[in-house]
């Protein structure tokens, strides 16, 4: 006997109708997410560079020139440089008298590639001074001394520290969650360590991430951590938190954020689905399990998920169909939505565009 949801919450989240304007006329694509982590490799870059620009001068930025020094700043030049996820306009400083060569982007040099992931995992909390100057370190070669690449380690710091504790909006009606697993060198050796993402939708569709966190392992506790520190930073309310089956999440959630809906990820629950076929398979299971998620009600969508278990498909993989029960109770909220929030829920470039940028560091 199949298992029998629990009945629906009685009230869903309100969603603002310019939220639904704003994915009626095109949902997010991964271009659109695209520009919200090149904003962040824009700053650590332009950071970066002001840190080797203070080393060649040898004083800050803002701070008085040393009667000693004759060179000094002289505003900053437009560059356009082609990174992996496409091309960034940046300021490069330059100097009075010339003399400044930039060593992360040499001069005339139009292209950025190697360095784009690790920019991205800097910004996770939980990363130390140490592991981030590694990664500098890695990128600028031995040939730069000590005090350059301190210099550099404390501008990117800054903007770190800063990117971490800006203030966020009042409230979110969607919040993606998710995690990656990724390889960081420590201590000159290689460790598994997950950086989870939280990827925030404002009511006129603008996405924003969150915040980055790093961690070795995952449980109430951290996520505890993580949901205080977006309400520390100003995030009173989440209308809708859509995961993917995260330990200890609901828990740290609902003790959190207890009016905000908990919605399983369909993108992942379909890709843990067609795991357990093989790549012959998978297109035909495919198919076969569409009917579930597209159905009009959850009504509709239990009797497709029972017509999926007695047909062929469900037959050759019973798991399939038990992994959507198990997450049953945590899918329905899915068919209350109007159509524009389901197409969001389902839309996989907006979970896996982050992901592509974080999972080789």
């Amino acid at each position: 006997m199949p298992r029998k949801p629990k009945a629906m919450p009685a009230e869903l989240p309100a969603i603002p109708a310019e939220l639904l304007e704003q994915f009626g006329n095109g949902p997010m694509t991964a271009d659109a997410i695209n520009a919200a982590t090149l904003a962040l490799k824009k700053a650590l870059i332009e950071r970066a560079l002001g840190g080797e620009m203070n080393h060649h001068l040898g004083y800050a930025s803002g701070a008085a020139k040393p009667a000693e020094v004759s060179n000094q700043r002289n505003g900053k030049s437009a560059k356009t440089v082609l990174t992996e996820d496409g091309p960034i306009r940046i300021e490069v400083p330059r100097d009075r008298d010339g003399s400044f060569q930039p060593l992360l982007i040499p001069k005339h040099e139009r292209r950025f590639t190697g360095f784009d992931d690790k920019i991205v995992a800097m910004y996770a909390r939980g990363m130390t001074v140490r592991e981030i100057q590694a990664f500098l370190l890695e990128q600028y070669g031995t040939e730069v001394s000590p005090d350059f690449i301190s210099s550099v380690t404390d501008e990117v710091m800054a903007e770190v520290t800063a990117w971490q504790a800006r203030p966020l909006e009042l409230m979110y009606p969607v919040v993606f969650f998710d995690a990656l697993r990724v390889k960081i060198r420590e201590n000159a050796v290689v460790k598994n360590k997950a950086i989870y993402l939280a990827l925030g939708v404002l009511p006129d569709g603008t996405r924003d991430i969150l915040g980055l966190w790093i961690e070795g392992t995952e449980g109430a506790k951290f996520w505890m951590k993580v949901f205080n520190d977006l309400k520390t930073r100003g995030v009173n309310d989440i209308l809708i938190a859509v995961t993917d089956g995260l330990k200890g999440m609901p828990e740290a959630l609902a003790a959190v954020f207890p009016a905000t809906t908990l919605q399983t990820c369909i993108v992942h629950l379909m890709r843990n689905s067609l795991d357990y076929a093989s790549w012959k398979d998978r297109r035909g299971l495919a198919a076969a399990i569409r009917p579930i998620y597209t159905a009009a009600s959850a009504e509709a969508a239990q009797a497709e998920l029972d017509a999926f278990a007695d047909g062929e498909w469900g037959q050759r993989f019973p798991t399939v169909s038990a992994s959507w029960r198990n997450a049953w109770d945590r899918v329905i909220p899915f068919f209350a939505f109007p159509p524009a929030i389901r197409k969001i829920i389902c839309m996989r470039s907006t979970n896996d565009a982050p992901q592509r940028r974080c999972r080789s560091v």
